[in-house]
């Protein structure tokens, strides 16, 4: 049921990704933004200034603090997600909160518990979930076009990417990881989507730092800091058995000495057809009489773009109540199989994954 009134959010966080989001708000009429806040102020109010933002305010407790917000969007660094998160929800806001839900699985473990505690909507915006070629092997998936997908095949492969290096990006107290936390993510998120959502058992998986550390694979992305320092890694590869005996093997990358850079890619093998997503391109396998009966999948020309309507997904789940299909659970699925495959790494062995939470 809908109020009729727009939903009031305040923005947390004014650098790239904030503005991406106050970009895309600004699109849907049922939401209105009426706040910002930025650790550096001057960003905010030129944001404030440019979006035609009603207040900007000097710290996020002041934001969260103002009774007439509804919601949140979170785009800040890593290590702040799971702080201001538990601090949104305590202060009875819903949230969005960016990629990766948190830091590391403790963190994670905080968020679910308040969000559970608060009874608010918490949503990740895996963005790829609302792509049109995603929507559409998803529609095909759950008519069973598929059969049983016992295999999915993701990756997401950068030759020249390191984003800022020497800053929060490349540091692992303060982002968690490297391409595995920044990109594969959310190729994990969407695959396992596409996939029926299995649950998650083991993982085993090997992590390498062969360029950043030298200060090779510089991308294009953010300003360097070399007084700064790289303990990341740049590239990230796993496999992931899941509770109905289908498995998911990940390729990521911020530096690789690979032809070009790679589109983030998908590639469902199931027993009755496939499906293939790369970039802008996607395409449904099948045979029919034995002979191959395959299907282009398109992206319409005036298709809104997958940000609009997961914004859209968000605000109607606050009107409604109902969980986001990217809910707390599913930010915390991929944080326990992130921080898998770092344990992995460092073991050398098979990690079996504990859903418990309490």
């Amino acid at each position: 049921m809908t109020t009729g009134k727009p939903i009031r959010i305040g923005i947390i966080g004014s650098g790239n990704i904030g503005n991406v989001h106050m970009e895309v708000l600004k699109k849907v009429p049922e939401a209105q933004i009426t706040a910002v806040t930025d650790a550096y102020l001057p960003l905010a109010e030129a944001r404030a200034k440019e979006h035609g933002i009603e207040r900007v305010y000097y710290s996020t407790e002041k934001l969260l603090a103002d009774p007439s917000i509804d919601a949140v969007v979170i785009a800040v660094s890593n290590e702040w997600h799971a702080p201001i998160a538990v601090q949104a929800l305590e202060a009875g806001k819903h949230v969005m909160l960016e990629k990766p839900m948190a830091l590391n699985l403790a963190s994670a473990k905080q968020i679910v518990e308040a969000e559970r505690k608060a009874g608010k909507i918490l949503m990740i915006p895996h963005q790829l979930r609302w792509d049109t070629l995603s929507m559409a092997v998803k529609q095909q998936a759950e008519k069973g076009a598929l059969g049983h997908i016992y295999h999915a095949k993701a990756g997401w492969l950068r030759r020249k990417g390191i984003p800022g290096w020497g800053t929060w990006f490349t540091q692992m107290d303060k982002s968690g990881g490297g391409p595995l936390i920044d990109l594969g993510v959310h190729m994990l998120d969407l695959s396992l989507y596409l996939m029926g959502n299995p649950k998650p058992v083991s993982v085993y998986g090997a992590t390498y730092a062969e360029f950043g550390p030298r200060k090779k694979g510089i991308g294009s992305w953010g300003a360097p800091n070399w007084a700064g320092h790289y303990d990341v890694e740049d590239l990230a590869t796993a496999l992931i058995k899941l509770d109905n005996g289908a498995t998911l093997s990940l390729d990521v990358s911020w530096a690789a000495l690979i032809e070009t850079d790679s589109q983030p890619y998908v590639q469902l093998l199931g027993t009755e057809g496939g499906a293939s997503i790369r970039g802008t391109k996607g395409k449904l396998f099948a045979e029919m009489f034995d002979r191959e009966a395959d299907v282009e999948l398109t992206v319409p020309e005036l298709d809104e773009g997958p940000r609009v309507r997961m914004a859209r997904h968000f605000l109607s789940c606050i009107e409604s109540g109902l969980q986001p299909i990217t809910s707390v659970m599913t930010g915390y699925t991929n944080n326990l199989i992130l921080d898998a495959i770092y344990r992995s790494s460092q073991t050398g062995n098979e990690v079996k994954l504990d859903w418990n939470i309490e």
